[in-house]
């Protein structure tokens, strides 16, 4: 390994590069889960109805959080990146960093919020 691979990983945006690829590969994973919860409602009313009472539990909500969160740091990582190719400023830009990751926990507290009522 090169002395300058090291110093490339440990930069912000090496960070922001991979939580934005990490959520969308937890995204990806998510929706034949969520085509399957989709068919129960084709199924019949008794098939969703069982659906519905499963997903009424801690776990689930749980995940849905999780859900919530990846949504929320996957398009604030779109949107930083389409910041960076289309304006003409340069530099670091760690405050676009701190704003994603700023907006994507008050999604997910929101959330959060909004289960505990």
């Amino acid at each position: 390994m090169r002395k300058n691979d090291y110093r490339a990983r440990t930069h912000p945006a090496y960070w922001a590069f991979l939580v934005h690829r990490l959520s969308g590969l937890g995204l990806a994973l998510f929706l034949p889960v969520h085509f399957w919860a989709l068919g129960q409602s084709i199924a019949g009313e008794g098939a969703l109805e069982n659906f519905i009472r499963v997903t009424d539990q801690p776990l689930f909500k749980l995940g849905e959080w999780g859900l919530v969160v990846l949504l929320s740091l996957h398009l604030m990582g779109g949107i930083r990146l389409l910041l960076i190719e289309f304006l003409p400023w340069t530099g670091l830009r760690k405050n676009w960093l701190a704003l994603g990751v700023g907006a994507s926990t008050c999604a997910g507290l929101a959330f959060l919020l909004a289960l505990m009522h």
